[in-house]
This record gives structure tokens, C-alpha cells and sequence, in this order.
């Protein structure tokens, strides 16, 4: 199953420090997981892509994101290696994909742009197939054409710029795209729920404009975990041992680095937190994290027992889970902020 990195930097960052030199990178994740193994496609080798923004505006080049995909195996990519080594940016959307849903092109490879806007997704929509004319018939001309190639993902980000007051937008604030994201998981649950389907659909989506992050861990049961997601929050990420051993300091209070990943990039348990099932992580332009319940009939309360019975079964089967016990997890907090669909 696919796998997925986001990195907001207050400085950019060389993308090579994301992609290639960490031993575990997503990109060695790709072909040698340590912690969210699938065993019944253990590697990635369906594509991969990598998108980001300049780290300068440029009136020419426009604030639109540079996406560069491919069908090979991520691993075994000499532009790659080669641009990675070249490129820096303050902003980085990074994917590795096994494929479930759509064939072997690089019109399916994730991240998907629109626009200002980029979206990755990790999991799985339940019985695509019954619901996709269903999600197809409320899109816009404009937006039913932005679809090329032909997966569950990016319907749902045709969904999501649906949903957005004007797709085109020159900008957007958080509180746009945490509706749109909300509106999107809500409408496809609803599609889901007409079309009689009894399966989860696994739904950590990620959209940026640029500036915001929306992320969500989310799966349409109340009794299954979702795939595995998890932050890491510093002042500096680097090198500490020959190797490619990584890790985050956090030299103040400050959050100059914020990364979110569907496996962690280091295996120091200190650098991670595990983002709870069926929230809504948010970045704000000014670097502030935010993690939100998303507060629908799946929603179950940290207060209730329920909560920490979720079965692991489902998602791991897909190779969509890491094991809690590789590292620690984010503690519950009943006082948090709360979206509703």
C-alpha cells in the first residue's frame, strides 16, 4: 500500500534530507519497510512523486507547485537521486505507491495539483466502482476534467475542490480547506452509505495550498483503526551518524520544522507522535499544529473505553499500520478543539 510524506519548513529544506539520505527515508521505506510492512505487496514499486513549492515567489514562474512522477520504482530513479540533490523548498509533498485502485501510469501517480492546490492520499475507498458516477455527477465541468487518470484518490480530490467556494482561488484560508476536507470525507460516507457498502473506506488525505496543511487519519468505522499516521515537530532535522541516521532536536519552543508521514523517517522513538484515528491534523502558514476530532457517527471519544479497543486487524491486513509499541503514541485530550461533519 501506498506511503506518503509532508514536510513545512520555516527554512527550506534540501530534498535529498527527505527522500534519499535517511535510512529510512520514504524512498528505502519503498523497498525495505521496517514498521508498516505489507506482506501482501511488500514493496512499493508502482510509482512515486514529489511536489513542492519555490522557495521564493516568482511572478513568472507563478505560485503553482512543481510536481515531478514517475512510473518507476522510486529507488531506482538516477533524475531523482540527481534532483534531490539540487532542490530546496520550504514545503514538500512526497509519495510512494503499491496499486489497489487505477493502473501503472504516471497520470495515477500521487501528488495530485490543481492550481495552487496539492493532494496525496493513503488508504482506500470501499467498492470505488458502485460510487464513482454517484461522486462523478456532482462535479463542475471544470473540475470533472481535471481528472486524468483513473483511481479512487484523485476523484477524491476532484471531490474536494468541489467543495471549495472557488477551486481557482489566488488563496485560501485554513478554515476553507478544513471545510472542504470535512465536506469531502462527509459526502463520500454518504455515497457509501446509499450504495449499501459495509466496508471501511481508509481515508488519510492531505491537501495544501502552499501556505496551510490539511491532513486527516480517518477510517468510516467506529470499530477499526486507520492507517497509520504520525507528526514530528523540532528546530532542526539532521545527520547525527554516518549512515543516514536522522533525527529532530528541538532546540526551543519553536516549531521551525513540522513533518507528517504515513511511517516515521527515524527510529527514535523521542521524534514521533502517533496522530489518533478519525482526526483532522491541521499547519497553519504561521507553523501552529493543530490536532482536531473529526466528529461524525465514526467518532469515538477518547473517554470512551471503545476508543482503545479499535480492532488493528483491517488496516494492518492492507499494510497500512504501524505497530504502536515502535514508538510513542500522542496521549488523548478531551478538551481538544472539535470539527463536525
Amino acid at each position: 500500500m501506498c506511503r506518503f510524506v509532508i514536510y513545512k519548513g520555516t527554512s527550506p529544506v534540501q530534498l535529498s534530507h527527505l527522500l534519499t539520505r535517511p535510512c529510512h527515508s520514504i524512498i528505502n521505506q519503498a523497498f525495505d519497510s521496517r514498521l508498516r510492512l505489507d506482506h501482501r505487496r511488500p514493496i512499493n514499486g508502482d510509482g512515486f512523486g514529489v511536489g513542492w513549492y519555490d522557495s521564493v515567489y516568482d511572478e513568472e514562474l507563478g505560485s503553482q507547485p512543481c510536481i515531478f512522477t514517475s512510473v518507476t520504482p522510486a529507488w531506482n530513479n538516477a533524475n531523482l537521486i540527481r534532483l534531490a540533490e539540487k532542490i530546496k523548498s520550504p514545503l514538500v509533498f512526497a509519495h510512494v505507491r503499491a496499486t489497489t485502485t487505477g493502473s501503472l501510469s504516471l497520470d495515477n501517480c500521487h501528488p495530485f495539483a490543481y492550481g495552487k492546490l496539492m493532494f496525496m492520499h493513503n488508504g482506500g475507498i470501499a467498492d470505488f466502482h458502485l460510487i464513482k458516477r454517484r461522486l462523478q455527477a456532482e462535479l463542475s465541468d471544470d473540475v470533472y476534467n481535471v481528472v486524468q487518470g483513473n483511481t479512487d484518490s484523485e476523484c477524491a480530490f476532484a471531490l474536494l475542490l468541489s467543495k471549495l467556494p472557488d477551486p481557482k482561488a489566488k488563496s485560501f484560508t485554513t478554515r476553507t480547506l478544513q471545510r472542504a476536507m470535512l465536506d469531502t470525507i462527509a459526502a463520500l460516507n454518504q455515497y457509501a452509505e446509499e450504495a449499501g457498502i459495509t466496508e471501511p473506506s481508509l481515508m488519510n488525505f492531505c491537501v495544501t495550498d502552499g501556505e496551510s496543511i490539511i491532513a486527516t487519519r480517518y477510517i468510516s468505522s467506529r470499530h477499526d483503526e486507520a492507517a497509520s499516521l504520525w507528526f514530528s515537530s523540532g528546530t532542526t532535522f539532521s545527520e547525527y551518524a554516518e549512515g543516514g541516521h536522522y533525527k529532530m532536536t528541538k532546540a526551543d519552543k519553536r516549531e521551525n520544522i513540522i513533518m507528517i508521514a504515513s511511517e516515521p523517517l527515524t527510529f527514535e522513538k523521542a521524534d514521533w507522535m502517533e496522530i489518533r484515528t478519525n482526526n483532522m491534523v491541521v499547519i497553519t502558514p504561521k507553523m501552529n499544529l493543530l490536532q482536531i476530532p473529526i466528529i461524525d457517527k465514526f467518532y469515538v471519544s477518547p473517554s470512551d473505553p471503545a476508543a482503545l479497543n479499535r480492532g488493528t486487524d483491517f488496516a494492518a491486513a492492507k499494510g497500512l499500520l504501524s505497530p504502536r509499541k515502535a514508538l510513542a503514541p500522542v496521549q488523548p485530550r478531551d478538551n481538544a478543539p472539535q470539527l463536525s461533519i
